[in-house]
């Protein structure tokens, strides 16, 4: 006689949803959620959550352990505030062995039986780990187009493979939101710091100063170091080994399952190979010659690699153009940067603030401070005489400022070493240039051009702040 296999019942699934929805009990979505600060991010997240006069679905994606489910439920918790019912509102943990079998409208019709919704009026659905969900991108847009009284939210953490499906399916039917790891502004916030600085209008700029410059720079350190996530930033136990938690449970599971899983990759242990090579050169230029070279690997599948890493948010390649900004036809050269310091000091090992590595995280953290701002044109200048770290072009591919990020005060005292960052202003009509500094603010003016100096710590903050809060400043300005 056969083993007999027991069915899931449809009752099991229904008590299953009533468990993850807490609220429908009249509970909330629970105090240890409700503890929790909401991510900057939030003020930008909810009005895309309840735009009801555009029928779209949200596409919430990012890196792993960012924060997108802790979004999602003060999404939840705001909704009740502002009065909806709280049967309208439903969470699906799509990843749940007991969910394996059940399409998104399965899910959905689930949803309303188990909850007694309301049917007529508009009901918010967020689907969590949807890319665990076959065909989910299919199976979303019917839903998008045929029930007119859903808003539908899904989110996961396979960011290629959200991204790759979203731009592929989901043309006029999705809005993709993208939730980065932590700016230096939401570190700030995050452990009750932010009255550190204050706000001034400087030569007509909106820029933030610290009070005590030292105690920023210990949290700015600390922040190259451990600031990228928000359970490192609050949990000393992990920054005591970094790497357990951001490589074990965030770099790994996107090198060794989400990005093999989605583009076939055989060889897991060569592109883990590239990665680590790339996170220690992070902010220098390299090459594809030399990438191959060094690792016996054919340049296209490195720049295969480099793609797949791109587009799971782990790094940010930046392209190179000449003295007078024009790109290269062949882009032989290029600069990656690690979407966040952190996860440097998580392969190899933290830094203190006069470690030469230093130098190549504060320039990789003032990117990354751009990588939440996707209309950023960013490149690097580099021709025979000189380079200049970050350009930035507008939409004529003409400059509109130019920034040389040093962790050190040395420039201040002798801007002559600053000859490239002069030159390439002179050469695009430039009238300044920026200079990051560890300790001093200043302005000097040579050879016709204005030398700004500020602490990387203040730019990374005052860009972070006016990245996520949205402030709209004039073109030419660098923040």
């Amino acid at each position: 006689m056969g083993a007999w296999v027991r069915e899931i019942s449809k009752e099991q699934l229904q008590a299953r949803m009533r468990t993850e929805n807490p609220w429908w009990r009249g509970e909330g979505i629970g105090w240890e959620l409700e503890a929790l600060t909401p991510r900057a991010y939030f003020d930008l997240f909810f009005p895309l959550v309840t735009e009801l006069s555009v029928r779209r679905a949200i596409v919430l994606m990012g890196p792993r352990r960012v924060g997108k489910t802790v979004l999602i439920h003060h999404a939840v918790q705001r909704l009740l505030a502002e009065g909806v019912a709280p049967r309208q509102i439903a969470y699906v943990s799509v990843d749940h062995p007991l969910y394996n079998d059940l399409g998104l409208e399965d899910l959905v019709e689930l949803y309303r039986e188990a909850s007694g919704a309301d049917r007529t009026t508009t009901a918010y659905v967020f689907f969590d780990e949807v890319q665990y969900q076959k065909d989910w991108e299919v199976h979303l847009k019917a839903l998008v187009d045929q029930e007119r009284d859903l808003r539908i939210t899904v989110s996961g953490s396979a960011a290629a493979a959200l991204s790759l499906k979203s731009h592929e399916s989901g043309a006029g039917r999705f809005t993709d939101f993208l939730l980065p790891p932590l700016t230096f502004y939401e570190y700030m916030e995050l452990i009750d710091q932010g009255e550190l600085l204050r706000g001034v209008e400087r030569d007509g700029r909106s820029l933030f100063e610290a009070r005590d410059l030292p105690a920023l720079n210990d949290h700015f350190l600390h922040f190259l170091n451990f600031g990228g996530y928000p359970e490192v930033v609050f949990s000393e136990t992990i920054q005591a080994n970094p790497a357990r938690f951001i490589k074990g449970d965030i770099i790994d599971k996107v090198l060794l399952r989400d990005l093999p899983s989605l583009y076939g990759i055989s060889d897991v242990q060569e592109l883990n190979k590239l990665f680590t090579t790339l996170a220690f050169n992070t902010a220098n230029e390299l090459s594809l010659q030399d990438l191959s070279s060094n690792s016996g690997v054919a340049k296209n599948t490195i720049k295969r690699y480099i793609e797949y890493l791109e587009a799971a948010f782990l790094i940010r390649v930046v392209h190179r153009v000449d003295e007078s900004a024009r790109r290269f036809r062949r882009a032989r050269s290029f600069k990656v940067y690690l979407t966040n310091p952190s996860m440097r000091a998580a392969l190899f090992a933290p830094v203190g603030a006069d470690a030469p590595e230093v130098g190549a995280l504060a320039e990789t953290a003032v990117l990354s401070q751009y990588f939440h701002d996707e209309a950023a044109d960013l490149f690097y200048s580099r021709w025979k005489k000189g380079e200049v770290d970050l350009v930035r072009l507008n939409a004529a591919q003409r400059p509109v400022w130019a920034v040389e990020v040093k962790w050190s005060d040395r420039f201040v005292r002798r801007p002559a070493d600053l000859d490239a960052l002069l030159d390439f202003c002179h050469r695009n009509d430039l009238s300044q240039g920026w200079a990051t500094t560890r300790t001093v603010r200043h302005t000097t003016t040579r050879n016709q051009v204005t030398i700004r100096f500020i602490p990387t710590s203040e730019l990374c903050y005052t860009l972070g702040y006016n990245i996520i809060r949205g402030r709209r400043l004039e073109s030419s300005d660098l923040l």
